[in-house]
């Protein structure tokens, strides 16, 4: 008999189905939602000049969120004497980081509800807005307020733009995109001090704001054209605004603790001791919260795993050591070697320039190894030899600057790789979910060390001194002997060599899973 033979001669219609099987098609459900349902042809692929145009303005959306984090540096004092208030000037940066940290993760779950194009247009909206309250700002407290405002979209754009590029970029591809975007944020924040000290003094201080609008724009204009052409993976589900409010409340409390903990107050004073114990309780609340949730705002389990727990470690704590020594070593700089403001600045550029080569060396390496963590395991290890020679040695200036150079390549290869394998480790409809709470993760742990490293040196010191990026007027620092300086910073870079360590332990741990895409390694065979 022919396989395509009916075998029965009863009319299809009144044939009887065998007992199980009717009984499994009863449980099936009786009507299908359209919006769950497949499209009946995939969406064509993009091509590679939509690929560039989407990644361009990405690059100038995230070039405006790490601008706006370090513009205002040099433009405080003007601003302080126009307004003529100085003690609230570092409110005008606690601002912007407060509110960007703690959204972070809630527009990185947001994405995953709504949609990357919603999440895109609110956090630039909120940006824009920001801004130009920001430069039209009558006192000190309106602006500050503004900053808060400009802040929240700041917080929005660093996840929605890695989550876009998740969506059109393989992940074995993603790494080099990812290096891309580093160097586009080591380039914000070198040029925004430069920017901001050119407007403030030779135009005014709100064009340091007004900037924002044609960048933005320019952003807007070349990526909404070609969303409608992004791959759709989010899934509408109820939004858990409760967990969001608890996520956001405990960031905010510990992120106040540690800008005010040693500086405002002292660190075992009432104040922040219940600061520290309401955060606590906050974070409990969340927890507590998210495990009998339905939906919960951030899935715990997606924070779980062979993967989530060292990746998310090793990228906090190779953001941590670099955010702690850039803004300590022009302390060091300017009482050892006896540079100026503007030289210990520039001397901090081998720092922030080579650790984008790093990445840009890991993101390549990922797109032809099969076993891609190694590149970043060789790389943190690297730098942590490079700290603790740092750490061992006396060197002159050039020497100096040549092993930073040296370990911010090897940490540098850390950023691609924990990224990609985060998102390449939960299901689509999680990715901005998952790198929402990388980021909120990151400025956490940079806002720990920057604390951490402050506290390390003012106990090595014992001596009330400006740390943290305070402003101090001229003269002050070589106050301190150069050799008491050189002991106090051995137990930074002792610190720095314990991250960079940690970094590496905890990827050699993490679970390497195989990364979808084309791998340039291997020839592509012809299907028979």
């Amino acid at each position: 008999m022919n396989q395509f033979t009916r075998q029965s001669k009863q009319a299809a219609d009144i044939q009887t189905l065998p007992d199980d099987i009717a009984e499994e098609l009863t449980r099936l459900p009786g009507e299908v939602s359209v919006g769950d349902a497949p499209p009946i042809s995939p969406p064509a692929a993009l091509t590679s000049d939509e690929v560039r145009t989407i990644v361009i303005s990405l690059m100038l959306t995230m070039f405006l969120a790490a601008l706006d984090q370090t513009i205002v540096a040099t433009a405080l004092p003007t601003i302080g004497r126009q307004f003529q208030d100085v003690s609230n000037l570092s409110w005008v940066i606690t601002a912007y980081l407060l509110a960007s940290t703690a959204v972070a993760p809630v527009f990185g779950t947001l994405s995953d509800i709504y949609g990357r194009k919603a999440m895109i247009i609110v956090s630039l909206s909120l940006f824009i807005a920001g801004s130009i309250l920001c430069a039209i700002a009558p006192s000190m407290p309106m602006l500050i307020l503004a900053r808060g405002l400009q802040g929240l979209g700041g917080g929005g754009i660093m996840p929605v733009v890695q989550t876009v590029i998740s969506d059109v970029v393989s992940p074995r591809e993603r790494g080099q995109y990812q290096a891309y975007f580093s160097s586009v944020w080591m380039v914000g924040g070198i040029l925004g001090p430069v920017i901001g000290g050119v407007f403030a003094e030779h135009l005014h201080w709100s064009m340091i704001f007004w900037i924002n609008l044609p960048l933005a724009a320019a952003a807007l204009a070349l990526l909404l054209p070609k969303m409608k052409k992004i791959p759709v993976f989010h899934r509408k589900r109820k939004v858990d605004w409760l967990g969001g409010v608890l996520l956001m409340a405990s960031a905010v409390v510990f992120m106040l603790v540690l800008t005010w903990g040693g500086t405002r107050y002292p660190w075992l004073s009432p104040t922040v001791l219940a600061m520290v114990g309401g955060a606590v309780a906050l974070a409990f609340t969340f927890v507590w919260h998210a495990r009998r949730a339905d939906e919960p705002f951030l899935p715990l389990p997606l924070l779980g795993g062979s993967v989530a727990p060292f990746a998310l470690t090793a990228g906090g704590c190779g953001l941590g050591a670099i955010t702690g020594l850039t803004v300590q070593l022009p302390l060091y700089y300017e009482s050892v070697y006896h540079l100026s403001a503007s030289e210990a600045g520039l001397a901090l550029i081998p720092l922030a320039a080579v650790s984008t080569i790093g990445a840009a060396v890991a993101g390549r390496t990922m797109a032809r190894a099969k076993h891609y963590k190694r590149v970043a395991i060789i790389g943190t290890s690297w730098a942590a030899l490079c700290a603790l020679g740092l750490t061992v040695t006396t060197l002159p200036l050039w020497g100096l600057l040549t092993l930073m150079a040296a370990f911010a390549l090897g940490l540098g290869t850390t950023f691609p790789v924990c990224v990609v394998s985060l998102q390449n480790s939960v299901a689509r409809p999680l990715v901005g979910t998952i790198t929402g709470a990388m980021n909120f993760f990151r400025s956490l742990m940079s806002s720990f060390t920057v604390a951490a490293f402050a506290a390390i040196l003012l106990i090595a010191l014992g001596a009330d001194i400006p740390l943290a990026g305070e402003h101090h007027a001229a003269g002050s620092i070589p106050a301190i002997p150069a050799e008491d300086m050189r002991h106090a910073f051995r137990y930074v870079f002792a610190a720095a060599t314990a991250l960079m360590t940690t970094a590496s332990l905890c990827l050699i741990m993490m679970e390497e899973r195989p990364l979808a895409g084309p791998s340039k390694a291997q020839p592509v065979e012809m299907a028979e």
